[in-house]
């Protein structure tokens, strides 16, 4: 299901750029090679860090993990766009709207029961779509997991997972990188920092975005509960399917 020429296209777009990206060398588009299109990614050994708790490091190196993806994220939401050539990656506004009609029909489509809450999201949404409307270049998957993290040192080497990447809003990604303090610690597949104690250096929701406001030139994030109902509406889209 993967979109690998999509993944080539933006990986390769961002070479050149702040983002830490692997090196993509090639993409081959005959499916007769393998059976499928495909591309070579370089090798890179670093740490993935599944839980976003990071027992793993001590309290100064977990703040300075969760800083180094905030920064990253802002680096991805500076890129000009059409500066690397990804002018045709997606549109560039309507972003929010094109999302909750596409979430919404999938929702439907994949329903094994009614949820009444996911139901007055759906009518909720359209109707409060904020009028502050900016077009950046969107993973649409960020989040710790999908970061390669240097083996020795709190930097990041590579941003992978790009198969949800498009032209879209920024804050969108941020909300969608902010569920994990929302998401109890036991969700299947993406576990959550909500009903744990949080470690020692782990950064709350407030000073995580404080900190992505700094490194992307902003003052705050207007309406951000808006864009943290819709990643919540968008992640319950495809837990249902």
């Amino acid at each position: 299901a993967h979109m690998i020429e999509r993944e080539f296209k933006v990986i390769s777009a961002l070479k050149d750029t702040d983002v830490p990206v692997p090196v993509v060398p090639l993409l081959c588009e005959d499916s007769a090679v393998i059976g499928t299109p495909f591309y070579i990614m370089e090798f890179l050994e670093g740490r993935i860090f599944r839980d976003p708790a990071v027992p793993e490091v001590d309290a100064t190196e977990r703040a300075q993990i969760y800083k180094a993806m905030s920064d990253t994220l802002a680096k991805l939401h500076k890129v000009d766009w059409k500066a690397v050539g990804l002018e045709s990656f997606g549109k560039p506004s309507g972003y929010l709207s094109r999302q909750i009609t596409l979430w919404s029909r999938q929702y439907e489509a994949g329903k094994t029961h009614d949820i009444p809450n996911m139901d007055r999201l759906i009518a909720w949404l359209p109707e409060h779509i904020p009028e502050y409307d900016r077009t950046t270049i969107s993973h649409g998957d960020f989040r710790l997991e999908n970061l390669m993290i240097h083996p020795t040192k709190p930097v990041v080497l590579a941003t992978l997972d790009w198969e949800l990447a498009t032209l879209g809003h920024p804050f969108a990604d941020l909300a969608y990188n902010c569920m994990v303090w929302h998401l109890p610690y036991d969700t299947p597949n993406v576990p959550g920092l909500a009903g744990r104690a949080l470690p020692p250096g782990l950064p709350s929701e407030e000073e995580y975005i404080a900190g992505y406001c700094a490194a992307a030139g902003l003052d705050n994030v207007p309406d951000y509960h808006f864009y943290l109902a819709f990643s919540f509406f968008r992640f319950t889209a495809i837990a249902q399917g």
